[in-house]
């Protein structure tokens, strides 16, 4: 079973997400005041080391790669859908190709 990075590293995690999402405001959201709660409250000390903690720190790993794998898919949605019909050269650009400059020419000459 693969390791879970430390509760402060996941903390700071999902608070980047939601400052990546909500801007510099990002501490007066709902969010922010539900993830710091469930830390605060979750924390371990020196008396108590239950499932419950475990419980929690796996459930926010979780939520932090959600949070960050929606980012991304969103970068790349935004990048390659929906801008409508492209014309050829546009659709070789895109997959990192160039079209003959000339019948016959193989494309990279000038």
């Amino acid at each position: 079973m693969a390791t879970l990075s430390s509760p402060l590293r996941v903390c700071r995690g999902i608070l980047k997400e939601l400052r990546a999402v909500h801007g510099s405001k990002y501490r007066q959201s709902l969010a922010y005041n539900y993830v710091m709660d469930q830390f605060r409250k979750n924390k371990v000390t020196g008396e108590r080391y239950c499932r419950a903690q475990q419980e929690a720190h796996h459930a926010a790993c979780t939520y932090l790669c959600l949070l960050s794998s929606t980012r991304n898919h969103m970068i790349l949605h935004n990048l390659y859908h929906g801008k409508g019909d492209r014309s050829t050269e546009q659709a070789a650009s895109l997959v990192g190709l160039r079209l003959p400059s000339q019948p016959g020419g193989k494309g990279w000459e000038e």
